[in-house]
């Protein structure tokens, strides 16, 4: 399983991220390498599906699921829907792409 954070430079979320990915992995008894991915620009924001920081992918799949258009890259601080915590996705949308890819 591959496991992506991407995030812009000082994002406030980006290590609260990280952490929750983590959590998720050792709830779920998983072992995966969690990699830290720095979006300096719009080119690499294009060529990663970057849609705001930060972004989580597991198996280059976006845990928000394909909610936004392709053309749709931002170098800014992304918004979850029914998340309780700004920039995070709820813990449920990560252990439900976690255990998806997992199968």
């Amino acid at each position: 399983m591959k496991i992506e954070v991407l995030y812009v430079a000082e994002c406030p979320s980006h290590p609260s991220a990280v952490q929750l990915v983590k959590d998720v992995l050792r709830e779920e008894g998983i072992v995966a390498d969690v990699r830290e991915v720095l979006v300096a620009d719009q080119r690499s924001a294009q060529l990663l599906g970057f849609r705001g920081s930060p972004t989580i992918l597991v198996d280059g799949q976006d845990v928000a699921g394909p909610s936004f258009s392709p053309e749709c890259f931002a170098l800014s601080c992304r918004i979850y829907p029914n998340s309780n915590q700004v920039g995070l996705p709820p813990a449920a949308m990560v252990r439900r792409a976690v255990l998806q890819a997992r199968e």
